[in-house]
């Protein structure tokens, strides 16, 4: 059963990734077609969360979710929101694979908070992080052009952001359904960014702007969560951040292909040390991080029932 459920897991992480590395290419069609940062988050995360009540419409019983449940994936929907801010306002200033790798720190921070949450991780594990960690060191530093500070630290707090998002669904996830996750998730996030659109910036762009991106990235968004909670699900939020540096590489060769950037050397090197660390996962025995009635997140457990001595229990 456990072998079934990770090879799910590793199909829509693996899904998630492919689905994500798509999206700063998207994104910087859309700054070029002349949409804004806020604009861009804005519309891709309310279409996303639209296509998703579309589709639970046809199966209700995922709208259902215990009442601490919601409000982690509230808070969750919220973190990400303001994650997705910085992550788009930092892809103006940096190239799509320089800013993506930047991002991809994100699961040292998942490893980070779940150690915070007296979360255990594996010696494989460890080696696939150490082994990814140069890799996208390399990818950052030996580009050839300097990388933008500004920008480098904006996409790092998104990083930062992201992987505090994954690992309060993590727990949600033990008795949610990822649809519902996702759900929730994407229709908090659709509001935290939609007021900041409305405050900075409340202007629709003009229907005469090529909007093919922004759709692009609102079906893809709705796509990627699904599979990404799918495989946080059956995976654990660090294995599945873990195969999520994969995403690096289809980022990398799009914007290639796409947008004519190009590598140095050192940095392919560092491309071929985060492939490396996937091809690692079939030597790795993790399973997905245990719920726990310690840590500072034990507050999003659900609730217990009390026990009643009944005369039938006798």
């Amino acid at each position: 059963m456990w072998a079934n459920r990770r090879s799910q897991g590793v199909i829509a992480a693996l899904a998630s990734a492919l689905f994500m590395g798509t999206m700063p290419i998207l994104g910087k069609q859309a700054f070029g077609a002349g949409f804004s940062p806020l604009a861009v988050v804005a519309l891709r995360s309310t279409i996303a969360a639209l296509l998703m009540f579309g589709a639970m419409s046809f199966q209700r019983h995922f709208f259902y979710i215990y009442p601490v449940g919601l409000i982690g994936c509230l808070i969750a929907g919220v973190i990400n929101g303001i994650g997705s801010i910085f992550y788009y306002t930092a892809l103006v200033r940096l190239d799509a694979s320089v800013g993506h790798l930047i991002y991809s720190f994100y699961p040292l921070f998942v490893a980070l908070w779940l150690w915070l949450d007296r979360q255990k991780i594996g010696p494989i594990t460890l080696l696939r992080l150490i082994l990814a960690l140069p890799g996208i060191y390399l990818l950052i530093r030996t580009g050839h052009t300097p990388v933008d500070l500004v920008g480098a630290l904006m996409m790092l707090l998104s990083a930062l952001f992201y992987a505090f998002h994954l690992i309060i669904n993590q727990r949600i996830l033990y008795e949610a359904p990822a649809p519902t996750v996702t759900f929730y998730t994407l229709m908090a996030m659709a509001v935290t960014v939609g007021i900041a659109f409305g405050v900075a910036h409340p202007t629709l762009p003009p229907f005469t702007l090529a909007w093919w991106p922004v759709l692009g990235m609102a079906g893809i968004t709705f796509l990627s969560r699904l599979t990404l909670f799918l495989g946080v699900k059956n995976l654990g939020g660090l294995q599945t951040a873990l195969l999520g540096i994969s995403e690096l590489l289809v980022t990398v060769l799009l914007a290639q292909v796409w947008l004519n950037e190009r590598l140095s050397p050192a940095q392919w090197i560092g491309a071929l040390l985060i492939a490396g660390s996937m091809t690692l996962v079939a030597l790795d025995p993790s399973t997905p991080e245990r719920r726990t009635s310690g840590g500072w997140l034990r507050w999003l457990n659900p609730p217990q029932l009390p026990e009643i001595d009944l005369p039938w229990q006798r």
